[in-house]
């Protein structure tokens, strides 16, 4: 479990934004980010944050408003990483590729040990088992993923077809990688998937 919030005490304040500042609080965050992908959310805690980041937790509360804020800032992190991965795997190839080629081509990327696959998986579970606390890692997930899927749907569809497909491919990956993590299979896991929008696209030819 992660550990409990530790309050901002007196005298601790969030930096002004300057660009040293900045640059500071970038470092710090991709180290701890760099800790949460390698050791997993478990006895995540301020102190830990700390040791990772090579700083004091003094330092930390410095630049980021809680523990709490720090965790949350570092899953975005981590998803911004898993998600410039895909991006990159999907972008390649011949143009013109299908929307079920780009899907079949990025499941690897997010099955892959340095996706931080577990870490993600786990702040979702933190978000349903105490969602007043860490609602936001949950509300993320959505806010990142879909505007990369309803990239790589075909320009001419609707808005509306994009978004209801980007959707179903969110949640469907997310079931498919519950699963995996659950029974290690990963043989054929996204074949339904990759049918589903072969018959999709292939309304447009009809």
């Amino acid at each position: 479990m992660v550990e409990p919030a530790e309050p901002v005490r007196a005298g601790y304040r969030r930096s002004a934004g300057t660009p040293r500042a900045e640059a500071k609080r970038r470092e710090l965050l991709e180290r701890v980010t760099d800790d949460l992908a390698a050791n997993g959310l478990v006895d995540f805690s301020l102190r830990r944050a700390a040791r990772a980041a090579g700083s004091t937790h003094k330092v930390l509360l410095y630049h980021f408003a809680s523990v709490d804020d720090l965790l949350t800032q570092a899953i975005v992190a981590l998803r911004e990483r898993r998600i410039g991965n895909a991006i990159a795997v999907a972008s390649n190839g011949p143009a013109g590729r299908s929307l079920a080629d780009r899907v079949r081509s990025i499941w690897p990327v997010l099955l892959s040990p340095e996706s931080g696959l577990r870490v993600l998986d786990q702040a979702i579970g933190l978000s349903m088992y105490d969602p007043a606390r860490y609602r936001d890692l949950g509300r993320e997930a959505s806010a990142q993923y879909l505007p990369v899927l309803l990239s790589l749907c075909p320009p001419q569809w609707a808005e509306q077809r994009k978004y209801e497909v980007a959707q179903l491919i969110l949640a469907t990956m997310r079931g498919l990688l519950i699963d995996w993590l659950t029974t290690g299979e990963t043989v054929g896991s996204e074949v339904a998937l990759v049918r589903a929008l072969e018959r999709e696209e292939a309304i447009d030819r009809m």
